[in-house]
């Protein structure tokens, strides 16, 4: 099976490094015009040009989706430039955890602000265009969480939670439409945070040994962690006419390591 998305222009946030970078690379390859978004300048560069160097079509839009006023204005370039939004993945966001009493309103407001409403506020921008070409596609990339929080996971546990009733307002709204809205559930996939991680902590152990031991001490089913690949490709299915009858649901992307369906 061929999932194909010739024609189509793809607006993705985060996308300038680990599943937003996957996304993009994947996306281009399969035919699609993507438009990456993301706030560091130069890091977006380094991610079209990877996007370019396989043989895609993309554009960078520095962009803090946390801003209205960046969204608004990003969104304009986009259309501007492509003249529409057939696909929209919402993946901007960082892990933000800590001990219950311990989250400030500023905390709490700044996740709602990245993780929710920049979600709320581009669907509200990209809906009406799907709904009248009939055709749309929007992905929210949450995680785990969002299904089986647990002690010390919010503020991203909430953020994620609400974004998974999102996806099933807009997925029933669109669906009379042929607007498809599902969620994508992250587990332990390599990406940046990870390097980072190894960076901070590693003790001179090799990133492969890193990634190994935190699959075994998360008790992995697969024992092993994800790739931003094999994340890319669940994405490019669902956003492709390949997954045309799918709409409303979170798929978990994490080895079997959810413990709930």
């Amino acid at each position: 099976m061929e999932c194909r998305m010739d024609g189509r222009v793809a607006l993705i946030t985060g996308a300038s490094k680990g599943l937003g970078r996957a996304m993009a690379v994947e996306f281009a390859r399969s035919g699609a015009t993507v438009a990456l978004l993301a706030r560091r300048p130069d890091v977006l560069d380094q991610a079209r040009n990877e996007v370019l160097a396989a043989g895609g079509v993309a554009a960078a839009y520095p962009c803090d989706v946390s801003r209205p006023p960046d969204i608004e204005a990003a969104w304009a370039q986009v259309v501007a430039a492509h003249g529409r939004v057939d696909i929209l993945v919402n993946n901007a966001g960082a892990a933000a955890t800590g001990a219950f009493e311990s989250i400030t309103d500023a905390q709490w407001q700044a996740d709602i602000d990245l993780k929710l409403m920049a979600a709320i506020r581009l669907g509200r921008l990209a809906f009406p265009g799907m709904k009248q070409r009939r055709w749309g596609r929007i992905v929210n990339v949450l995680n785990t969480y969002a299904r089986t929080p647990g002690p010390g996971t919010a503020p991203t546990s909430v953020s994620r939670a609400a974004g998974l009733a999102l996806t099933k307002v807009l997925a029933g709204e669109g669906a009379p439409h042929n607007v498809l809205t599902n969620a994508l559930l992250v587990g332990l996939i390599e990406s940046d945070q990870w390097a980072r991680a190894h960076a901070r902590g590693g003790a001179g152990k090799p990133y492969a040994d890193f990634l190994a031991d935190m699959a075994k001490a998360r008790a992995l089913p697969m024992g092993r962690v994800g790739e931003a690949s094999e994340f890319a490709r669940v994405a490019c299915f669902i956003c492709s006419e390949a997954g045309s009858y799918v709409n409303g649901v979170a798929i978990g992307v994490d080895g079997g390591w959810s413990p709930v369906i």
